[in-house]
């Protein structure tokens, strides 16, 4: 089935503002209102710490978009993102984050561009991680992998803080987002 260059981009084009318009200023929020020492707390020996999590999604999402999906060197180490028990600084996690996701940015961006011409990019096949998938799986793994551990990072720091994110401004205008 041909997928239309408007669909195409709308996916491109959403898929980036929640990686890096809503996600990435989330994780960067509770990064700042946490300790090391909070940062790197686990809730049990089974579960990670935001620290893991942190290194998780930059290693996942350049291992399946800037590597996978637009053809660079792999690079992850997946067991060192698990393993690691820190503390790393704030500012090592912050700076892998955004080296990462700076360079996701700039393949959906290059995507994009071509995809406008030739939405069919989108099917094109790919393996990663052993896996036959969709360039637009891919990114879509990427998208939902990246909101669940978001979550999981939101809610670490309500525990560890006791207080409310600030994330949603309720007035009587409504409900509007205030992550960014």
């Amino acid at each position: 089935m041909p997928l239309s260059p408007s669909l195409a981009l709308a996916f491109l084009r959403t898929s980036r503002r929640h990686l890096l318009g809503e996600y990435r200023p989330k994780i960067e929020r509770c990064l700042d209102l946490l300790t090391d020492q909070d940062i790197w707390w686990r809730p049990d020996a089974g579960s990670n710490s935001i620290g893991n999590l942190v290194l998780h999604l930059s290693g996942n999402a350049r291992q399946w978009i800037v590597a996978g999906v637009d053809g660079q060197t792999d690079l992850r180490d997946r067991d060192y993102e698990f393993a690691e028990q820190g503390p790393l600084s704030t500012e090592l996690l912050r700076a892998r984050m955004a080296s990462a996701l700076g360079e996701v940015e700039a393949a959906l961006v290059s995507l994009e561009q071509r995809a406008a011409q030739d939405p069919a990019l989108l099917l094109e096949r790919r393996t990663i991680q052993g896996m036959d998938v969709s360039v637009l799986e891919a990114i879509y793994h990427v998208v939902e992998h990246f909101s669940q551990h978001t979550g999981q990072i939101l809610w670490i720091t309500k525990m560890r803080t006791g207080s409310d994110l600030g994330f949603w401004v309720v007035d009587a205008e409504g409900a509007r987002p205030n992550w960014g």
